[in-house]
């Protein structure tokens, strides 16, 4: 073989020796930990590889961890690491409290962490508070007159009541539930809108931080409107509704007026049906009356001149009326 090909050949087995070594065996990593101060054996980071943990996300914030004087580790940042939280946010966030003076265990922090919450940014809120701004709740006060309001909410992260502690949602919500109690108690709108601080002092009584995650520390009315008049709008449609049922049973009672009228007009024409039917039956009770000797001849006489009397009567009487009404037309 050639002597050139031969070394090329001896120099890439090498440098691929190299390669593998120095990516199983973290040795700069290791370098940079014991520059730092981070005492930590080679053998260690070589058994991070066989857990399947990465070296670095465990030294680099060890380093910091180490300059920042918290007294950390390794088997505490590889534990929280195995049970898949994050450490270097774990790790900032003890930094920031340690300059923020704020008393923060490592176990509370990690507890923090893996129920979900960002502890780095809990940390910050802690020191720097947040604005919280409500959409705009829509009341009604006693006169009727709907007054809509927008707040802000000014909270501070409570980091004892972090893991299980409500979050912003249940804060706004909170928060509007103070806001319509308040205006709906009012006797008139114009009673808010002359002391909105009645709102904040009132809804800031109720305690409303209670099992949440934060503390609320103001309660400022960012806005206050004029809605519609809820009154007037309610009265409108129950006299419209008063209308309407009261057309209904209109409609109702002159349905039955009017099924007792036809019921009327069939009662009278079977009354009639019946002199009809009994009128007919009068010429055969007379000729059964005068055949039975019930009934003599001069009595049918007497009957039938009673009968012609009777219809001259009416006829004279209705030309009577006929005269009467002629003159009085002239």
């Amino acid at each position: 073989m050639d002597p050139l090909v031969s070394t090329l050949l001896i120099g890439a087995i090498i440098v691929i020796a190299l390669s593998v070594f120095f990516s199983f065996f973290p040795v700069m990593l290791w370098i940079s930990a014991i520059a730092s101060g981070v005492r930590i054996g080679i053998i260690t980071l070589v058994a991070m590889r066989l857990r399947r943990v990465t070296p670095s996300r465990i030294v680099n914030p060890m380093i910091k961890a180490t300059k920042a004087g918290l007294g950390l580790s390794i088997n505490q940042l590889e534990s929280h690491y195995l049970a898949g939280g994050n450490v270097d946010r774990v790790v900032n966030a003890l930094i920031a409290a340690q300059r923020a003076n704020i008393s923060l265990e490592f176990e509370r922090a990690a507890a923090i962490d893996l129920a979900g919450r960002d502890v780095l940014q809990a940390v910050q809120m802690s020191v720097n508070p947040r604005v919280i701004e409500t959409p705009i709740v829509a009341a009604v006060a006693k006169d009727g007159i709907e007054v809509k309001v927008r707040a802000r909410v000014t909270v501070r992260a409570n980091i004892d009541r972090l893991v299980g502690g409500a979050g912003e949602e249940t804060i706004i919500a909170r928060v509007g539930e103070g806001i319509v109690t308040t205006v709906g108690s009012s006797s008139t709108h114009k009673d808010v809108l002359e002391n909105p601080d009645l709102i904040s002092r009132t809804v800031l009584g109720k305690g409303l931080d209670a099992g949440t995650a934060f503390e609320i520390l103001s309660i400022d009315i960012a806005d206050v409107d004029v809605g519609k008049n809820i009154g007037a709008h309610l009265q409108t449609e129950q006299a419209e509704a008063d209308k309407r049922i009261a057309q209904a049973k209109a409609e109702e009672r002159r349905a039955m007026a009017v099924a007792e009228e036809q019921e009327m007009k069939a009662r009278v024409v079977e009354m009639r049906a019946r002199v009809v039917q009994s009128e007919s039956e009068v010429p055969l009770a007379m000729a059964d009356a005068l055949r039975t000797g019930k009934l003599g001849v001069m009595d049918y006489m007497n009957l039938k001149n009673i009968e012609a009397d009777t219809h001259m009567r009416g006829t004279l009487g209705k030309m009577g009326e006929n005269g009467s009404d002629n003159k009085s037309e002239s």
